[in-house]
């Protein structure tokens, strides 16, 4: 909701986010060493034969999404001035974040079921 809410005002009332040095650094960055890390978690996930492990490295790939979006957004800013490029990067990210939300919320609810079935 929240995120929702800030990009929805930004937009209405056209307020123009400051540049972000720092912003878009940390996206490359994060752009750069999180698919390598997703793919390492996957393939000890597979050694170790970790469910949770495995979940852990999609959530990592996901991440890359997320610092994709994030680039994309602060960059048309920083580059070509446009002020609305970040919150609608933003609102681009709630349907992801929501998706991810319920699906951890589900597999929470699933295993709550399980321990209870096996005490």
């Amino acid at each position: 909701m929240y995120v929702l809410y800030e990009s929805g005002k930004k937009l209405y009332f056209h307020e123009h986010p400051d540049e972000s040095l720092v912003g878009i650094i940390l996206a490359i960055v994060s752009l750069i060493v999180m698919p390598f890390l997703a793919l390492y978690k996957k393939k000890v996930a597979s050694e170790i034969n970790s469910r949770a492990l495995r979940a852990d490295a999609l959530e990592t790939l996901a991440c890359s999404y997320l610092s994709l979006t994030l680039l994309l957004g602060l960059g048309a800013n920083a580059l070509l001035g446009w002020w609305w490029a970040d919150p609608v990067a933003a609102l681009a990210m709630v349907y992801f974040l929501v998706k991810e939300g319920w699906e951890a919320i589900e597999e929470g609810r699933g295993n709550k079921e399980h321990e209870q079935v096996t005490d």
